[in-house]
């Protein structure tokens, strides 16, 4: 597995890069080989965020599904930890769902940065859309962290919308 660290508004040292690679290495031992794993570390320079000042991002692709994890925490090493512990215990819960029967889907995904100018579009995602089911798109949303996922619905063969409301229930927008 590589896993590319990316820093932003912080710099980090070489003890620190080398207990990335190792703990993300055994965290994400559920699936091998897992391939390219991104970890981006930003700190908060806000006083009042002391608490959260350092956020630690995992996306990557597992079992056929991209996973992404995100952690705050007060220092480095504790937002690691605990990025490491949710992502070991997400993909458990992944592989546990796939080995009851879940068809794999293999996303791509290829984000293009356009302009940072305000009323434009910043970021452009394409991605492969195969056809699933409502439980095989919650899952999908599960692992990826997401409030919504877009995707094909094979009950209908139309376009649909999977969305997590306030109230902690799903919500699905199709088109009539």
């Amino acid at each position: 597995m590589e896993v590319r660290l990316h820093a932003r508004n912080t710099a980090l040292d070489e003890q620190f890069r080398r207990s990335v690679s190792d703990k993300v290495a055994r965290g994400a031992k559920v699936f091998e080989p897992a391939g390219i794993v991104d970890v981006e570390v930003g700190e908060e320079r806000n006083p009042r965020r002391s608490d959260d000042r350092y956020r630690l991002e995992i996306t990557g692709a597992f079992g056929g599904r991209m996973v992404r994890i995100v952690a705050s925490a007060a220092t480095l090493e504790a937002a690691l930890d605990d990025a490491v512990d949710r992502l070991a215990k997400r993909l458990r819960r992944l592989k546990e769902k796939i080995i009851d029967g879940h068809r794999r889907v293999e996303p791509s995904v290829v984000a293009t940065p356009e302009s940072q100018t305000e009323g434009e579009i910043f970021r452009v995602k394409q991605f492969v859309m195969k056809p699933m089911t409502i439980e095989e798109a919650t899952l999908q949303m599960e692992m990826l962290g997401h409030d919504f996922f877009f995707f094909m619905n094979t009950a209908n063969d139309k376009h649909s919308v999977l969305y997590q409301r306030r109230d902690g229930r799903l919500g699905l927008i199709e088109p009539a």
